[in-house]
């Protein structure tokens, strides 16, 4: 068969064979102005703000101690305390916490009346009982003054950090067996009066100084005194204020 090849002369030079031209690498089509615009990095979340608390005890030790566990969850931080119930409105108002702990019984005025007040004088804050004295008629008190958490001092520190949550959540929480306690006992039949006047007789304060401080007469007071006492089935007020206690009316 016949080699198809052509065949060099003798001594002629051989031709290099041709070499393909390089193909150009693709270049990428420009992003329009457009488009890279609205490509942007992501952004990241912001972080919660951690919610500011305020603390109102008049015992120094528990106070501290509380202070001290809170402020080692990382969404809390206690920005203020006190030691009484003028004491902690006046640093609510120059705080401005977002959940205001309150002892129940404060030198000056009460857990319930600072809530009372706050609930005016800085209606975005929220206000908490922790008490050891957990009668009935104190809670019914502090729902009516808008508190949102009544619970007893025994409750623990991180219980009581769940359940600020909670309440500056927007929730209520009230301890199970303080709310059956409740239930239970009924309405206070004391009228606003009463309760007042019997305040007032708590510590044996003579019948002519009570009126005064009732801007009452001295028979007025008398009347609501013996009147409070029949409803409590007192023989005196002195049981009267007793009982009234006992039983968180007072």
């Amino acid at each position: 068969m016949t080699d198809p090849s052509p065949v060099p002369a003798p001594g002629a030079a051989s031709v290099p064979a041709p070499v393909p031209a390089p193909v150009p690498a693709s270049v990428p089509a420009p992003v329009p102005a457009s488009v890279r615009a609205s490509v942007r990095p992501p952004v990241p979340a912001p972080v919660a703000a951690p919610i500011r608390v305020l603390l109102a005890d008049d015992e120094h030790l528990i106070r501290g101690a509380l202070a001290a566990l809170l402020g080692l969850e990382d969404d809390l931080v206690v920005v203020a305390e006190a030691a009484s119930g003028p004491e902690a409105l006046a640093m609510a108002r120059a705080h401005r916490p977002d959940v205001a702990v309150l002892d129940l019984q404060m030198p000056g005025a009460d857990g319930v009346s600072v809530a009372t007040s706050l609930r005016t004088a800085l209606p975005e804050c929220r206000c908490m009982i922790v008490t050891s004295h957990g009668r009935p008629g104190h809670l019914k008190r502090a729902l009516s003054a808008g508190v949102k958490g009544f619970v007893p001092k025994t409750v623990s520190a991180q219980r009581l950090a769940e359940i600020i949550r909670t309440v500056r959540a927007g929730g209520r929480y009230v301890d199970p067996e303080l709310a059956a306690d409740a239930i239970s006992a009924g309405d206070s039949p004391l009228t606003a009066r009463e309760v007042e006047v019997l305040e007032l007789a708590a510590d044996g304060a003579p019948i002519a100084e009570i009126a005064e401080r009732a801007s009452l007469s001295q028979g007025t007071v008398r009347n609501y005194l013996s009147s409070a006492a029949s409803k409590l089935g007192a023989e005196n007020r002195h049981t009267a204020v007793r009982l009234a206690r006992e039983r968180g009316w007072v």
